[in-house]
């Protein structure tokens, strides 16, 4: 799920549309509440729930490695304060 501003929610259920429209209503308190998560974005089905939270699982992970990798081009005088960096075909380098 996401909001307009883009902020992404990944999670598991087995009721979708009960809880897209719990998010949508803001029935749930927490994170999608707070951030205006309220559109389904994208959805798969699995047959067995420990494949689900493994592709969960999946998904947070990649997530993370582009927000990371974002702070790397965008903020690489946090990453290497040390050295002197010019960026090269899209990455900081030093």
């Amino acid at each position: 799920m996401g909001s307009l501003s883009g902020t992404l929610y990944i999670g598991v259920t087995s009721n979708l549309q009960k809880r897209a429209f719990d998010h949508k209503f803001h029935r749930r308190e927490g994170f999608t509440a707070k951030y205006d998560i309220e559109r389904l974005l994208y959805w798969e089905s699995y047959g067995v729930v420990h494949r689900a939270i493994a592709r969960e699982k999946q998904l947070k992970g990649l997530v993370q490695s582009e927000e990371n990798r974002v702070d790397r081009i965008h903020k690489p005088a946090l990453a290497r304060s040390s050295q002197r960096l010019v960026p090269v075909d899209g990455e900081w380098r030093g």
